[in-house]
């Protein structure tokens, strides 16, 4: 997570959307910097927690600012991370199994080590019906979330490709993704919607 006090924006670290790459281009720029564990908290956790300290303690609520993936290819992409040779004979590993599998793994009731990758829809909401995030971009859309950052930080942002995933077989079978879609139907909607915003969703009462 990045802050930008200044310019009164906070990017959140949705995984598997790129963060890693916006970190290493934004960084630099940004006055506070969460990293590592901390890297990754929660539109709802910022809402609740760092919003109402930032606001006390620096009189500025700068306004999130977070990416969703499409939920297939999001998945796709946390099999792929975890297909890397550095974890060759961990829990976390998916080397040797196919994506359909990992899939499976990740809906089912009590997933492996390896298919714990949480939800898209739980880091950008309240987990029930609210979006927590002001404004959403989705990943597919690049240069609306690029000219959105350029506006804001009053510079021109580019984002060299980072921490890029091995390229491996993904494919995944017709009865497996409705499954998956029937596991995470909150997650394909709030996509949707994402998607039908033209690649930006506001909340109503977002800072602009």
């Amino acid at each position: 997570m990045l802050v930008f006090l200044r310019h009164k924006i906070t990017f959140l670290a949705t995984p598997k959307t790129g963060t890693t790459a916006v970190e290493m281009a934004l960084k630099p720029r940004a006055e506070i910097v969460f990293s590592k564990g901390r890297k990754h908290i929660t539109a709802l956790r910022y809402a609740n927690k760092i919003a109402p300290f930032l606001e006390d303690t620096f009189g500025v609520r700068p306004a999130s600012v977070a990416v969703m993936r499409e939920p297939v290819d999001q998945i796709r992409s946390w099999y792929k991370y975890r297909s890397q040779e550095r974890l060759d004979g961990t829990a976390q590993s998916t080397k040797g199994i196919s994506f359909d599998q990992f899939v499976r793994e990740v809906v089912s009731n009590d997933p492996p080590e390896r298919a714990q990758i949480g939800r898209q829809f739980n880091f950008l909401t309240d987990g029930k019906t609210q979006v927590m995030a002001d404004h959403i971009f989705a990943y597919e859309e690049q240069e609306a979330f690029l000219m959105f950052l350029s506006e804001h930080l009053q510079h021109p942002v580019e984002i060299p490709l980072r921490n890029v995933s091995p390229k491996v077989g993904a494919a995944l079978e017709p009865t497996t993704l409705a499954l998956l879609q029937d596991a995470r139907a909150a997650d394909f909607i709030l996509y949707d919607e994402l998607r039908s915003k033209d690649g930006h969703l506001k909340r109503s009462d977002a800072p602009a």
